[in-house]
């Protein structure tokens, strides 16, 4: 396992040391990932300590929990570390974290955190900084839950999904994969009680690679994160231009607007939400996206129960005209009745969806990062992944088991009557809305703090210089999202790429990649390494391939088992990606209406 820059091995007895630098950086180079385990374990118990007086003060029940917005920060537990001089702390609104000392200066930047308040430091004491560090810790543990639902229910694929694959594959698979992505959410939330503290906060799912693996994993995850939500802003622009199409159209199916149009005018929302640079008390919106696909599914379920499908949908998009009568199948469909390609490529392409449906894990650590009580983060994630599996199951098999062959994805853009198709597009529309919001901001600060500032020397974006250019950034961003989109107008392969590149590694590979290297450096301290917060430094008995085969006895079946899970993840990321690129060739081959950058619709 890669050891980091940071923490260079040294041999029996020695010791490893590094200077102080002002302020506790989130990125500082020269610290050990054994003292981001000290410190985070001190954190860890005063956090215990807190929370316990703040539950007192509130007198909350476990249901005023669940509905709780945070907003409020829990009173503080006595400082246990007060190293550090005696200066000067000033809190500002937004963008990331610019620590000054009087020898120098350090740009501490969060990649891709978005609710963090810029803390300018020179030279504050410990508990000055801890005061700091959880002031923009309020989130409880229900609207950490809403966000996670918000973040990962997306029912509308899974109708089609379950066309692709049958009833029994599709229930194995949606259960496998809902276990597996609790349990890398179990695996990132175990990792950052370990890590993160008051001292060195940590903010996104880089940080986590950062501590474990070094510098160069943080940029790889960053940039990947950053291009997979782009990706992500592109499907939403094309499956909101369906939308639109649908809507222009009118009762009478009449031409409507052009689709590239459609597509624009999406886009140029975009443009107009993406100048928002922060996303102060985001869990109240989420509650309202939550209830909103609700109402989506039963609507969808109601109008599916009694009208045809969308066969003109469904010719348009895959060729698939009213013909056969509705079949579905307890197994893999046989050629010709799969709308997502014939026998192994369909179910892979179904298999995709299923993967997109649960991707989330890419920004629980950011979650994590506002919780209140973070070691409360487990309930959040149960409740939220039990609830987000049973509605899958029951809608993906309702809708099915009415439209067959022809179900659609989305699922409200495959209903046939025009007013309610209007209903599910307007609902959907206003979702939508809400998550490019989301990601559209996550999405471009992690490439402007990680790529623009980092490395050109962009300014902050709290200086009037870094707004003008986050303000001309925003346009070019929401074009590329669009020209992506525009170019490949067949929703459901794009998403199913999506989710086999990004969202499976993001989801599966990645944690498991996480707990190899994570539990396995953690298992190689012995009891008589110490690490000496006076003098900073760490006395490693001995370095190389021995430290690493004994951290990996500690747990042999444990880290065998993660090796496996990786090694799963990178085989479906492969077929994932395979099948959805064939799936994109078959949509230029002529049967599709959609071409790219045309006026043609695809629904």
């Amino acid at each position: 396992m890669a050891v980091p820059a940071s923490a260079t091995m040294i041999t029996d007895s020695s010791q490893v040391s590094h200077h102080e630098t002002p302020g506790h950086l989130t990125h500082n180079p020269s610290v050990s990932f054994e003292e981001y385990l000290y410190y985070a374990e001190i954190t860890r118990k005063e956090e215990e300590v807190a929370n316990g007086l703040y539950v007192a003060s509130q007198k909350s029940s476990t249901i005023k929990s669940l509905f709780s917005k945070g907003g409020q920060q829990q009173p503080s537990a006595p400082d246990s570390d007060t190293a550090g001089a005696n200066e000067k702390v000033l809190t500002l609104p937004d963008g990331g974290a610019k620590l000054k000392s009087s020898s120098g200066s350090h740009d501490d930047r969060n990649g891709g955190d978005d609710n963090v308040g810029v803390i300018t430091v020179t030279g504050v004491t410990d508990d000055e900084w801890k005061q700091a560090s959880r002031a923009v810790r309020t989130a409880s543990w229900g609207g950490v839950f809403y966000l996670i639902t918000t973040d990962i229910l997306g029912p509308t694929s899974a109708p089609w999904s379950f066309a692709q694959m049958g009833y029994g594959p599709g229930v194995a698979l949606y259960t496998v994969f809902g276990v597996m992505s609790y349990y890398s959410g179990w695996i990132l939330w175990k990792a950052f009680l370990a890590l993160d503290s008051d001292r060195y906060p940590l903010r996104g799912y880089g940080d986590l690679y950062y501590r474990v693996f070094g510098a160069v994993s943080r940029h790889l995850i960053n940039f990947a994160q950053g291009l997979q939500l782009l990706l992500v802003v592109a499907v939403l622009i094309l499956g909101n231009g369906q939308a639109i199409s649908q809507i222009s159209k009118g009762p009478d199916g009449n031409e409507g607007l052009c689709f590239v149009v459609c597509l624009v005018i999406f886009m140029l929302a975009g443009f107009v939400l993406g100048q928002i640079r922060t996303l102060q008390r985001f869990s109240w919106i989420a509650n309202i996206a939550v209830y909103l696909n609700l109402l989506c599914i039963f609507m969808v379920m109601g109008v599916a129960a009694n009208y045809a499908p969308n066969y003109a949908a469904t010719e348009a998009s895959f060729g698939f005209a009213e013909g056969p009568p509705i079949v579905k199948f307890a197994g893999t469909p046989p050629d010709g009745f799969a709308s997502g390609g014939s026998g192994f490529i369909g179910s892979l392409n179904g298999l995709n969806q299923a993967v997109y449906s649960y991707g989330g894990c890419m920004v629980f650590a950011a979650f994590l990062a506002e919780m209140r009580h973070p070691m409360d983060f487990w309930k959040s994630l149960l409740i939220a992944e039990v609830f987000i599996y049973a509605v899958y199951m029951f809608f993906g098999m309702f809708v099915y088991s009415y439209q067959g062959q022809f179900t659609y994805n989305p699922a409200h853009q495959g209903l046939s009557p025009y007013s309610w198709q209007t209903v599910g597009n307007i609902i959907n529309l206003i979702g939508a809305l809400i998550a490019a919001a989301l990601y559209g901001n996550i999405g471009l600060k992690v490439l402007y703090i990680e790529v623009f500032q980092e490395i050109f020397n962009f300014p902050p974006l709290t200086v009037k210089r870094g707004k003008l250019l986050w303000a001309a950034l925003v346009p070019v961003y929401w074009a590329v999202a669009f020209l992506i989109g525009a170019a490949i107008p067949q929703f459901s392969y794009i998403s199913g790429f999506i989710g086999a590149m990004f969202i499976l590694s993001f989801t599966y590979t990645l944690p498991a990649l996480l707990a190899l290297g994570f539990w396995i450096k953690k298992d190689a301290i012995t009891e008589e390494e110490r690490f000496d917060p006076v003098t900073k430094t760490y006395n490693y008995q001995d370095t190389g391939v021995k430290r690493l085969v004994r951290g990996y006895m500690k747990r042999p079946f444990f880290n065998t088992w993660n090796l496996l899970y990786l090694l799963g993840g990178l085989v479906c990321t492969a077929l994932g990606m395979y099948s959805s690129v064939l799936g994109m060739i078959a949509g230029f081959s002529g049967k599709t209406v959609a071409t790219s950058f045309g006026c043609a619709s695809p629904v």
